[in-house]
């Protein structure tokens, strides 16, 4: 029997924490390709089966897109009914959130839009009054179980169910995206306990986002829903092409930003991006967005719960404190993250609602803060932020009012700003890294914001007390609209967001889409590129680099340069002291000794040369089909027995008479693997591995076998020459 006639099961696949092989893949997909447009031509059928294959991968993406942005509106609703569930309940009915609640009331009055007699507080309910000390202590600790109860079931689900869904993904699907595999990373049971944990640790009031999770829980969509599609479940390359285009969704059902969503996959996550790849994410990511806006979670017509709107121009001398805040972003964004194990989660909520709930500003949810800070002040305005001494105002064509004196509130509102800020600063980096689900984007948001807004502040006060300064003077005239405190608020924040992530493109295009405002586009890339500027001088890698690099994942970093003069001689195995490197014969051994050689070795794979002496090589075998092949031959193949011998050539040269019959394993061979000399330049090899994706490539001297080099090994050597410990490199 010849495996080339028929296919065995389990051939060409890989092992869980395998890295797959691109080339193959990829030669597998041509394959396919070719096979179905030569049958398309022979029968009608046949051209419908065609156009059905190639129709599959859009049908594909609408439904990770309507999946995925189904999900995103449950998230969202959910959320934000947990999180004002911490502070009181509707009687109209329980499911109502606060501001739900008051909408359907006729008592509501504008000035107090926030208090209307269907929503009641914990000490309303419990003590039958909303003033007073005890109420106020009832109403804390009311605050404080809710917290700690939404925190601990959150921890426990992902513990006893799904231990993949804790943290915000992103790091796991880069490396996933890069080639390698985690099975059950994007299973189905972790898209379940990740979406019902994400809404109970946003509800708790962690300091932690649900932005970066939700990249998570759309390529969990895409990878479940790549099952359904025979091209997609069989091959490992396609199916990352679709989870390229879900993590493109993920962002456009977080920020509503589609296009922002497609830069982030092609800038941050992916490895691999075709043309074809990013037409489809584009459609997906529309998909997506429409899918949100039909649901309406905030009930605004809006994607997001912070989109604003400026009208007010910016000057070109303000471009300095924009800078500056790029400045703060980058020096913000290396501070070290920490990792901490599950107990931690109760302690951490008890501390973040305990000292939350005093200061309104971080009582309230992150998203509902970075709105509020976002937020640029009308007249009908009633938050502390907005309270400016009254100024007669002359109502002009625009909706913009001219610079104030701050009121009392304002500086109140300044204290517990700068407060939050440190707060805010602290209890993130304790609370990344925790046993639930967490994203980085909306505490990295809020820290830039509070910033933003203090400086953009200052920077009001100090034009309309100073506005015959030089730096004013010529732009800022007394009772002119000339700073917007909500634009720096904004500019903070992506210049914290790009400090963490690294990000510059897309974090530029995701802010334009959540405000709208295309003319703040120069002040919104001059701090971005500050802070990533900032962050690569203090420490080369983002957060999510950092983090594969704590959790020992092989992957080979894109933007990370090879600079050392090596050889591939001195990298590849075996060294001089190691025992000789373990081959396969194309004709001359037994499957008794092929099996001692598998038992014996824990190698992914084996070269198969011509024999012992010449050691010219042949193909390269992988082991996972090697095992399968040889037990599956012995149940279906008369005759196979330990004696048999295995023929990698491709004639069988004659056998000696009552000798069992041989086993033909051609068809499992790679005939042309990848081959560099021994004088090769390192940084050459690792440009290889990069580009095509590599497993491994096998080294050679004039035609004969020496050794071979795996993407372990360089990992291995790039972390030694780092001066970093080599064997971190490893899946922990």
């Amino acid at each position: 029997m010849d495996l080339l006639d028929e296919p065995v099961p389990g051939v060409g696949t890989y092992e869980d924490f395998n890295t797959i092989d691109w080339v193959r893949e990829k030669s597998k997909d041509r394959d396919h390709h070719r096979e179905i447009a030569t049958k398309s031509k022979e029968s009608a059928l046949a051209l419908m089966k065609s156009i059905s294959d190639a129709f599959s991968g859009w049908l594909l993406m609408l439904l990770v897109g309507l999946m995925s942005g189904a999900l995103a509106g449950g998230i969202d609703i959910s959320a934000h009914w947990m999180t004002d569930l911490k502070e009181g309940v509707c009687l109209n009915g329980f499911w109502f959130n606060h501001e739900h609640c008051c909408w359907n009331s006729n008592e509501t009055t504008f000035q107090e839009r926030d208090k209307c007699p269907n929503w009641k507080s914990w000490a309303e309910l419990i003590v039958g009054t909303n003033e007073g000390p005890f109420a106020y202590i009832m109403n804390y600790l009311m605050y404080v179980c809710w917290a700690l109860l939404f925190s601990f079931l959150a921890v426990s689900l992902v513990r006893a169910f799904a231990p993949y869904a804790c943290g915000s993904g992103i790091p796991e699907i880069k490396t996933i995206l890069s080639g390698f595999i985690i099975r059950g990373y994007l299973g189905k049971w972790t898209l379940i306990i990740k979406t019902i944990t994400l809404v109970l640790a946003v509800s708790s009031g962690l300091s932690l986002g649900k932005e970066g999770p939700l990249v998570h829980v759309a390529c969990c969509c895409g990878n479940i829903l790549c099952h359904l599609f025979t091209k997609y479940r069989r091959n490992e390359a396609k199916r990352r092409e679709v989870l390229s285009a879900a993590a493109a969704v993920g962002v456009s059902v977080a920020f509503g930003a589609p296009i922002g969503g497609v830069l982030f996959s092609l800038e941050e996550v992916s490895y691999y991006f075709p043309l074809k790849t990013l037409w489809r994410s584009f459609f997906a990511a529309l998909v997506a967005a429409f899918t949100l806006r039909s649901i309406n979670p905030f009930g605004n017509s809006r994607l997001v719960l912070f989109y604003v709107e400026f009208h007010s121009p910016w000057h070109l001398l303000e471009l300095i404190p924009f800078v500056l805040l790029g400045i703060f972003g980058g020096i913000w964004g290396t501070t070290r993250l920490g990792h901490y194990p599950v107990l931690e989660v109760l302690v951490v909520t008890a501390v973040t609602a305990l000292l939350a709930f005093p200061n309104s500003y971080t009582c309230m949810s992150t998203s509902e803060l970075i709105s509020e800070l976002f937020n640029d002040c009308g007249l009908l305005d009633s938050s502390q932020l907005c309270n400016y001494a009254n100024v007669s105002v002359t109502k002009s064509s625009s909706d913009a009012l001219p610079d104030r004196p701050a009121g009392q509130d304002v500086y109140t509102a300044m204290w517990q700003l700068s407060l939050a800020l440190v707060f805010k600063m602290l209890i993130t980096v304790v609370t990344f890294g925790m046993k639930v689900p967490s994203g980085l984007f909306i505490p990295s948001m809020a820290v830039g914001a509070i910033a933003g807004r203090l400086l953009g502040v200052g920077m009001e006060q100090l034009a309309y007390y100073h506005h015959d300064w030089v730096i004013f003077r010529g732009w800022c005239s007394p009772g002119a609209d000339c700073i917007t405190p909500g634009l720096y608020a904004m500019v903070g924040a992506t210049a914290c967001l790009g400090g963490v992530t690294r990000m510059t493109v897309s974090l530029v295009v995701i802010m334009f889409e959540l405000t709208g405002g295309l003319e703040y586009i120069v002040p919104l890339m001059a701090a971005t590129m500050t802070s990533k500027w900032v962050a690569d001088a203090l420490g080369r890698e983002g957060i999510y680099e950092a983090h594969i690099r704590l959790n020992g994942y092989p992957f080979l970093e894109p933007k990370e340069e090879f600079s050392h003069k090596t050889l591939a001689m001195d990298v590849m195995r075996p060294r001089r002291s190691d025992p000789p490197l373990s081959v396969i014969m194309q004709d001359g051994m037994s499957v008794e000794e092929v099996e001692s050689l598998i038992a014996e070795t824990s190698y992914s794979g084996f070269p198969v040369v011509v024999s012992h002496e010449s050691q010219r090589l042949v193909g390269f075998v992988q082991r996972r089909d090697l095992v399968i092949s040889i037990e599956n031959a012995r149940q279906h193949q008369e005759g196979v027995v330990s004696a048999s011998r295995i023929f990698f050539t491709e004639y069988t040269p004659p056998q000696p008479p009552n000798s069992p019959p041989p086993l033909k394993l051609r068809g499992i061979m790679d005939l042309s693997p990848f081959t560099v000399t021994d004088h090769t330049a390192m940084d050459i090899v690792v440009d290889i591995f990069r580009k095509l994706g590599l497993r491994q490539c096998l080294v050679t001297h004039n035609g004969r076998l020496l050794g071979i080099i795996t993407k372990k090994d360089i990992l291995k050597h790039m972390a030694q020459m780092a001066n970093r410990d080599p064997d971190s490199i490893l899946f922990n």
